[in-house]
């Protein structure tokens, strides 16, 4: 069996977050057909737990743990001129020394390196017939220039910075690497767009949707309680697109939403680590923050609406694949449906702004596309299976370097 290094940012288990559900299910994917050793940091101490099992399915596992609260000190003790701050908030010296050492032994055929942070650990010669492909995800910089564009001095120069700075790591680590993945056509063809020495290199793996574990027939007790129809959003609560998009709907949407209503819709904030802005939400009439939960299917089976109002998305956003696969009617924004494999209109609503979003809601609330979530639900079992999904990787993996852009890869 040949041998491979997956590297990660942040320990792919369990996979309760969006870049750790993609890590997780490549690295289960990789380790049927591989014997894989694991190299990750941890950020987060409670996930500690879970190192035994990855080791259950690993060859070997390195971690290395950063302190929760050190990442700007991080940054800033890595800080090079000319290079991007949110490097060095995943530069750790013994993980990077226990991948020199592997390295050095000839131990891989091959290595995955998962996120852009990740790719300083194999930019080497030392890697002279080990096939390198970087899963890049998203286009990181774009994010960084959109804080950008409505930041305020002196963070508008900081994230301006890192954008430009990241953006030119993020070239030449696709100029390295055999091959750079990207979650999407639409993602992969706007790096080229930034890349384009690049474009023979690059490729897509779309995210996928475990629809085993998302299945809308298994029950599930109602967590509701009340007999108001409740709207759902599901994501990690103190990352800034989430904490965005749930502020502006509360306080754009909602209200109008709730007005003259006999039975007025609730909107329910359901994800981990709710940030002091997200908690000061439930203030508002008919808002609550659930905080973390050890289940998001039963919020999503019994949301009579899921929404995704993200101003600021990069890539594919899980919380609507999933809401989907739950078969659920969907609205989103247009920058949170980009990269979904399906029909607006007929397998979700995308609404841009708070009028167009607060006629689709409401025209869900009142029965006008009763036909939405199964036809969601089909969407997904056609282009989100994970097992479908992943073949992209495995062709990644296997392709011989022929300089020329391969078929289906990018426009």
């Amino acid at each position: 069996m040949q041998r491979l290094l997956f590297l990660a940012h942040r320990i792919p288990f369990p996979p309760n977050k969006g870049d750790k559900i993609r890590a997780w299910h490549m690295l289960d994917h990789l380790t049927r057909s591989w014997q894989v050793d694991l190299g990750c940091l941890v950020d987060d101490p409670d996930d500690l737990q879970y190192l035994n099992d990855l080791r259950c399915r690993c060859a070997r596992v390195e971690h290395a743990v950063i302190a929760p609260g050190s990442r700007f000190a991080r940054a800033l003790r890595g800080l090079r001129p000319g290079q991007p701050m949110s490097l060095g908030w995943f530069r750790d010296a013994s993980l990077a020394a226990w991948v020199r050492q592997g390295l050095a032994e000839g131990r891989y055929d091959a290595v995955v390196a998962y996120s852009s942070a990740m790719a300083p650990y194999v930019l080497g010669p030392e890697l002279r017939g080990v096939r390198r492909v970087l899963d890049m995800v998203d286009v990181d910089s774009e994010k960084w220039l959109a804080y950008a564009a409505d930041a305020r001095l002196p963070m508008r120069h900081i994230w301006a910075r890192e954008a430009r700075t990241l953006l030119a790591f993020e070239r030449r680590a696709a100029a390295a690497f055999d091959r750079t993945l990207l979650v999407s056509r639409e993602e992969a063809a706007r790096f080229v767009e930034l890349a384009p020495e690049c474009a023979a290199r690059i490729d897509w793996v779309a995210n996928g949707v475990d629809l085993d574990h998302f299945d809308p027939s298994r029950a599930t007790p109602d967590p509701y309680g009340e007999e108001a129809p409740a709207i759902v959003f599901t994501g990690t609560m103190d990352y800034r697109p989430n904490i965005e998009a749930v502020t502006w709907f509360a306080e754009e949407v909602l209200p109008a939403l709730r007005a003259g209503q006999a039975r007025p819709p609730h909107f329910h904030i359901v994800g981990a680590r709710p940030a002091d802005a997200v908690r000061a939400l439930a203030a508002l009439p008919g808002v609550h923050v659930a905080g973390a939960v050890p289940d998001t299917r039963p919020y999503m089976a019994h949301a009579a609406v899921a929404v995704a109002p993200l101003r600021i998305a990069r890539g594919i956003q899980n919380k609507v694949l999933e809401a989907m696969a739950m078969a659920r009617p969907v609205v989103a924004s247009p920058e949170a449906f980009e990269g979904v494999q399906a029909r607006a209109g007929r397998d979700l609503l995308v609404a841009d702004g708070p009028a167009a979003t607060i006629a689709a809601v409401q025209s869900v609330l009142a029965g006008g596309h009763g036909g939405l979530g199964a036809a969601a639900r089909m969407a997904m079992a056609a282009g989100h299976d994970w097992r479908a999904t992943l073949r992209r990787l495995d062709a990644a993996l296997a392709r011989a370097d022929t300089g020329r852009v391969p078929a289906e890869t990018v426009p």
